[in-house]
């Protein structure tokens, strides 16, 4: 009885991380992008992001974010050479690609096909699975907080997937019909590939792995659809800048078009897709645990004037009711975060317009 009155108070304090959200409906991109009679000034108005040249685009370093091997971390010869790169990525860049991630093809392979086909369904069936008021799960857009903010060029379905007690079944399409089995075994294996990374993460910093286990046991799961913009994609965006609240982001390109752009050194790196490979990044979550040492990094959606994109990114979060404290390595260090309640981070998270790095400035402490 103790056990199973432990499960159903972790199921309800996990399915309180998708009420956090008070999104107002907005009309939906995709059909937008379609009506091109519907393209008014007027209407492409709320679009248009100001100061989205403020930086400067560099695209001949679109390759260089750091690749990991993953099967390289678990063998004895190569994990030191390996686990280096991946301290390194952390600590340099916040981002890196991982190769060899164990994820079966068929399971990704499905997850892409599916999520293509959800999108591609009529309007009144992706509807049917439309976002509650209150509810950050569903399909429609998030952090639209006011009538008269700067709009995203993008729609979004997201679900609630792990643990799978705490899942909201209602939202989980019938359509496609083999799209809830893909959802269910693409996100288990991400799961899994969260662990690991989480473990190996620690061993970079000699750190305990246990001291991890409980930042990465929720997941939510983000398919972002970014329609072509015709009009004048070059000044629209599909997601403002902004870092993740996570612990750890896994992204899945699903059809390969660029889009991602990271910020770095203060100029825009586009992020080329790398064949075979997930993208990862450090979220808010890691970077106050780590005392600043790995960074969360700013990153950006661009738009094609001619081509969709799709995308799956696995956001993976503590218990909603848990706490994330700097760890220092030293006495002499200097403590550069507070000490974070999930739940008030993540409150402060989600009621602001997505704007750069408010929620983990608010983290730090004053120098």
């Amino acid at each position: 009885m103790e056990v199973e009155s432990a499960r159903a108070s972790d199921s309800v304090s996990e399915s309180r991380w998708s009420k956090l959200a008070v999104t107002l409906p907005v009309r939906n991109v995709q059909a937008l992008a379609a009506s091109t009679g519907d393209m008014t000034a007027e209407v492409i108005e709320r679009y248009i992001q100001p100061d989205i040249d403020a930086f400067a685009v560099l695209d001949e370093h679109s390759d260089e974010v750091p690749v990991i091997d993953v099967s390289k971390l678990s063998s004895p010869e190569s994990v030191e050479a390996e686990a280096a790169k991946l301290k390194f990525a952390c600590a340099e860049w916040g981002f890196f690609q991982v190769v060899n991630h164990g994820i079966p093809d068929e399971v990704i392979m499905g997850m892409k096909h599916d999520i293509q086909k959800f999108f591609q369904l009529p309007p009144d069936v992706k509807n049917a699975y439309a976002q509650r008021q209150g509810d950050l799960q569903g399909y429609g857009q998030a952090f639209v907080v006011s009538d008269d903010q700067k709009l995203e060029w993008a729609d979004m379905f997201a679900l609630f997937a792990q643990p799978p007690e705490a899942r909201d079944m209602s939202y989980w399409p019938c359509e496609p019909h083999t799209f809830r089995n893909f959802i269910e075994k693409y996100s288990s294996e991400v799961m899994k590939l969260a662990h690991s990374l989480g473990v190996f993460v620690a061993k970079t910093l000699d750190l305990n792995p246990e001291l991890v286990e409980d930042k990465h046991v929720a997941q939510f799961l983000r398919m972002g659809y970014y329609p072509p913009c015709t009009p004048m994609p070059e000044k629209v965006l599909g997601f403002k800048p902004h870092s993740d609240m996570s612990f750890l982001t896994i992204l899945l390109e699903v059809n390969s078009v660029q889009g991602l752009q990271i910020r770095r050194h203060g100029a825009w790196i586009p992020v080329k897709p790398c064949r075979n490979a997930l993208l990862v990044n450090v979220g808010d979550l890691l970077e106050i645990m780590t005392n600043g040492k790995y960074k969360s990094i700013e990153h950006r959606v661009t738009i094609n004037a001619h081509k969709e994109r799709l995308t799956v990114s696995a956001f993976h979060l503590p218990n909603y009711d848990g706490i994330v404290s700097p760890i220092l390595e030293t006495r002499e260090e200097k403590l550069l975060y507070k000490t974070v309640k999930v739940e008030e981070y993540a409150r402060l998270f989600f009621t602001n317009k997505l704007e750069g790095k408010r929620a983990l400035d608010h983290a730090k402490l004053s120098q």
